[in-house]
């Protein structure tokens, strides 16, 4: 029933609602949702990056103290990690497919230097990460339903020539699809034995991808192969996750390979009379500049590691000496102490890899005991906080760095309720951890210069300014009664510290 009073319409209902607990609701009006709201899995997001030569990804790997995992930090604005999904405070599950939440920051940050121009990363939010590590949840088992239980790694497999069966494999083409190509066998032939499968899609040939090829193209390239191939295959099943993940297939996520020449780390113990060897820079027949083992003493450390006449230096330490002077290079090994780990191989291995566009330390041969030492527990959240204040004889050392690929290996901290700066973390391997600093370490001189009264800017401008070496005078924690009266400090001074101690709390970076 309507009635009008002026301008005011009244609207009265006739017919009310009533609840008849055996019929149920059936008032249209009127919706009933459940109050508890669905928790939903955390979910990784893969992020393909690809950078074009000489460009950097745009992004800083970071340890920060208070929080789990590796740490995705100062994204370039339009960036290449920017443009592939890569946001501020995204955790590190994986690196081309291999998970790396639980190894050493400076082996994460190694295996992406060594990726080359592209590079796979699977990513989790930092709030869903924190949440899911504080649930219990298996990382691994969030990374590895991502791709699928299913989904195997691709294969590289290096095939040779024999005289029964040649090479004992052929290829064929996928109708109506350009660049895709399935892989027919000869039962038990070359192909077989190099861990080939019948049906597996080709993906590349001896350094070259088959995506933008004919079959006329592919054909010209075996009739090229007269003794050997090396090709890289995954099985069509795999395949498809790769295709609905959008993710390209690439020689850094291959697994289990069988191939000619693999580098080789050998860990040599320092004698009376030195390591055992001399290192001169050659160049190869190719134009490269290379760092070789030469006169190699019989029974010397070099000898007995298994070192060889000729043999290529690529690392020291586990840091890639590319890049370096030879003279670096000779300063690093002496600075090692009485223990230097070389990553070498042959001359015919390098050229095998270079021919492949490779970097030969993708495939470095394992080594059972380095192994069993990344087996860590992955790291639980601490504060960001001043060394302990505990009676001790305070101790001065000092240390002397040289800068690897992965900058100087530790981290500053501070405390607005302290003074000074401190070593709030070393990395495992690093250039800080073999020049003996230690976690809590009071930072006494920079280069010389006294560091006691100065800021941590002050402390980072320093180390920035010093170049590839680094002299740190440093003290182990000591009592109060050593340490200088200061002014309490006011509450501007500790906004400064705060902001400060983010911006220092990792100074390795890619």
């Amino acid at each position: 029933m309507i009635q009008t009073t002026g301008l005011l319409k009244v609207i009265k209902l006739n017919k009310t609602f009533t609840f008849n607990p055996k019929e149920g609701i059936d008032n249209p009006v009127l919706m009933i949702s459940d109050d508890t709201e669905s928790v939903s899995a955390p979910m990784p997001r893969l992020c393909a990056l690809k950078r074009q030569e000489g460009e950097s990804f745009g992004f800083h790997l970071r340890v920060e103290r208070g929080r789990c995992g590796h740490v995705i930090r100062k994204l370039t604005a339009w960036g290449v990690a920017e443009r592939s999904g890569l946001r501020d405070g995204d955790r590190l599950l994986e690196v081309n497919e291999s998970f790396v939440d639980d190894i050493p920051h400076v082996e994460v940050a190694r295996r992406i230097l060594l990726s080359g121009n592209q590079l796979c990363l699977l990513v989790m939010d930092g709030e869903e990460y924190d949440q899911a590590v504080s649930q219990g949840l298996d990382l691994r088992s969030l990374a590895r339903n991502h791709r699928g239980e299913d989904c195997q790694q691709p294969r590289m497999c290096h095939i040779t020539r024999d005289t029964a069966t040649g090479l004992g494999i052929n290829f064929v083409p996928v109708e109506g699809q350009k660049g895709r190509f399935t892989v027919n066998l000869v039962s038990g032939g070359s192909a077989h034995k190099a861990g080939v499968f019948q049906g597996d899609h080709l993906v590349w040939m001896n350094g070259a991808n088959v995506s933008e090829l004919t079959n006329s193209a592919l054909s010209k390239m075996v009739m090229k192969c007269k003794d050997h191939m090396t090709i890289l295959v995954i099985d069509s099943e795999s395949e498809k996750s790769y295709v609905r993940r959008r993710m390209p297939i690439l020689p850094a996520m291959v697994g289990a390979h069988n191939l000619p020449h693999t580098p080789q780390r050998l860990h040599l113990v320092l004698g009376s009379k030195g390591y055992g060897f001399l290192l001169r820079q050659e160049k190869t027949p190719s134009g490269k500049i290379v760092h070789v083992m030469r006169g190699l003493d019989r029974d010397s450390p070099a000898e007995k590691a298994g070192l060889q006449e000729g043999d290529i230096l690529l690392e020291v330490n586990r840091d890639p000496v590319e890049s370096l002077e030879h003279g670096d290079i000779v300063d690093r090994v002496r600075q090692s102490g009485q223990v230097v780990t070389l990553t070498c191989i042959t001359a015919q291995g390098l050229h095998f890899y270079t021919q492949l566009g490779l970097c030969p330390l993708l495939f470095c041969g394992s080594d059972p005991k380095e192994n069993e030492g990344n087996k860590m527990v992955p790291p639980k959240p601490v504060r960001v906080e001043a060394p302990e204040e505990v009676p001790s004889v305070s101790s001065q050392r000092l240390c002397v760095l040289q800068k690897g690929p992965l900058g100087f290996g530790f981290n500053l901290g501070c405390d607005p309720q302290t003074p000074g700066t401190f070593i709030s973390q070393v990395v495992l391997g690093g250039s800080g951890h073999r020049a003996g600093l230690k976690e809590g370490d009071l930072v006494i001189e920079v280069n010389g210069q006294g560091m006691e009264d100065k800021y941590i800017e002050d402390v980072i401008m320093l180390v920035k300014e010093g170049g590839h070496f680094l002299s740190l005078l440093v003290m182990e924690k000591s009592d109060s009664s050593e340490q200088k009266n200061t002014q309490q400090t006011t509450e501007a001074e500790t906004e400064k510290y705060d902001s400060q101690k983010k911006e220092a709390e990792e100074l390795l970076f890619l």
